[in-house]
């Protein structure tokens, strides 16, 4: 499905009511604490994986997410990596989500150097300071990692999917001097399925921060997740555009024109409806509501071509076309 440049896509059509949706857990008493000490409600829009080079419709799935932030009128917009190549024909895309808003932040995915660019590529394009950096959104402090460093002891191949220890130094650094709220975001997920090569030792660094941390992003996996390690909170973001099924299960969801002009488009499973979330963090009421939307497959789903992807996911419940409406509330003892 094509959408309208010029129209913002219904929320209501996409929303998943309450009573079907969400999901209340439980932030750390500290954190609350932390987040009751904000101004103001801090809104942050957040979307993965659009995967532009890719899918046929990336400039509309991301002026659905553009409209939708602008009109919720969110302090940042943030994508979580496997974006855009860093090209000049992506030219247009890339400055659409740069210039929706003044803090428009960007994660590098393993994907975003796929063609023989680099992360230094990147960061000229895209306008970020560097692979990893930290950066304020209305008092919460959000820190942005790279997990595609090379030198893991333990890589058998692929992506490099990996913290180094300069990077790893950093992370410290700023956990010990910042005083909190911290939203950790990377593109590589730090825990549960398709983690990074050392998730354990990230999980540690963090578990001995958690009182300053309100939540962990990454997307990466193209899937609906949530896990709570060592009191903290990792949220799996899922893809904009669609689950990867590989050339073993390589089908046709659109038109022969489409696949003919796009042909990695027929090794996914693509959502109808582009998937983003909006964060809304409430020192009033002391919680983190998400706000995400449903979608539907276009053809058939992984389940339906035979493909069990994981042995810790399962299908039509991590592996799903949406994003749960989800609420991170304090334990009332």
């Amino acid at each position: 499905m094509q959408y309208p440049v010029d129209t913002r896509l219904n929320r209501r059509d996409f929303i998943y009511a309450a009573s079907a949706s969400s999901l209340t857990l439980l932030l750390p008493d500290t954190s609350a604490a932390l987040v009751q000490s904000l101004d103001r409600p801090v809104k942050i829009g957040v979307i993965a994986d659009l995967h532009h080079d890719i899918m046929h419709d990336g400039p509309a799935r991301l002026d659905a997410f553009v409209n939708d932030m602008t009109a919720s009128e969110v302090n940042a917009i943030i994508q979580l990596g496997d974006f855009a190549y860093p090209t000049p024909k992506n030219a247009d895309l890339i400055d659409r989500f740069n210039n929706a808003h003044r803090k428009s932040l960007h994660v590098i995915g393993n994907h975003d150097t796929d063609a023989g660019f680099t992360k230094d590529d990147c960061l000229k394009v895209w306008k970020i300071p560097h692979r990893y950096y930290a950066t304020d959104i209305q008092g919460i402090h959000l820190l942005v990692l790279d997990g595609n460093d090379r030198g893991s002891p333990t890589h058998s191949g692929g992506y490099p999917s990996f913290i180094g220890e300069e990077q790893l130094h950093w992370l410290k650094e700023q956990l010990e001097a910042l005083e909190g709220p911290i939203i950790i975001a990377s593109h590589q997920p730090l825990a549960g399925a398709y983690a990074i090569d050392n998730a354990t030792v990230i999980q540690d660094v963090l578990g001995n921060a958690a009182s300053k941390i309100i939540l962990a992003l990454n997307g990466h996996s193209h899937i609906d997740e949530v896990i709570r390690i060592q009191n903290v909170t990792y949220m799996h973001i899922n893809s904009a555009s669609y689950k990867w099924v590989g050339g073993n299960h390589q089908h046709h969801s659109y038109s022969e024109q489409v696949h003919s002009e796009h042909p990695w488009v027929s090794y996914t499973c693509p959502y109808s409806d582009p998937l983003f979330a909006r964060l809304d963090v409430n020192p009033n009421t002391q919680t983190i509501r998400v706000t995400g939307q449903r979608s539907s497959w276009v053809g058939p789903s992984p389940a339906e071509l035979g493909l069990d992807m994981h042995p810790n996911l399962t299908n039509g419940e991590q592996i799903a076309p949406r994003i749960r409406d989800r609420e991170f509330v304090r334990a009332r003892i």
